[in-house]
């Protein structure tokens, strides 16, 4: 089950790091804007700045979860989940954010949610079976 948690947990790192790229590589490209719902180019260059900072949390989070799935396996049990478990939180807890903030967002809330969330579940369960 552990395992299967760790697969889940870099599952959800792969999608942040696809945030990441979105925010901070292409936020002006028109398939970014749709997707965030940018209406104009204007509007994405005003907000870039912002975008790129904010793409680089994502990568971050998404660093902390792969970090420590790297320790898991080298056999850093403890310092590896918590760090799993530290990531994985916090994209869970954006997602929180996201969705409390604007109802609206609970579409993107459930996307950027639902594997942290998962992670955090099946993970800890295989923590507790062990």
């Amino acid at each position: 089950m552990l395992i299967v948690g760790l697969i889940l947990a870099a599952a959800a790192a792969a999608f942040h790091v696809f945030i990441f790229a979105l925010e901070s590589l292409r936020w002006t490209e028109p398939e970014t804007r749709k997707i965030f719902g940018v209406p104009s180019e204007a509007d994405a260059v005003t907000m870039k700045q912002l975008a790129f900072n904010q793409g680089f949390y994502n990568l971050f989070l998404a660093l902390t979860t792969l970090l420590g799935i790297g320790l898991v396996i080298v056999g850093a049990q403890t310092v590896g989940l918590t760090l799993v478990f530290a990531g994985t939180g916090m994209m869970l807890a954006a997602a929180l954010v996201l969705v409390l903030s604007d109802r609206s967002k609970l579409r993107a809330a459930a996307m950027q949610g639902t594997l942290p969330l998962l992670a955090v579940i099946v993970t800890a369960i295989g923590v507790a079976a062990a």
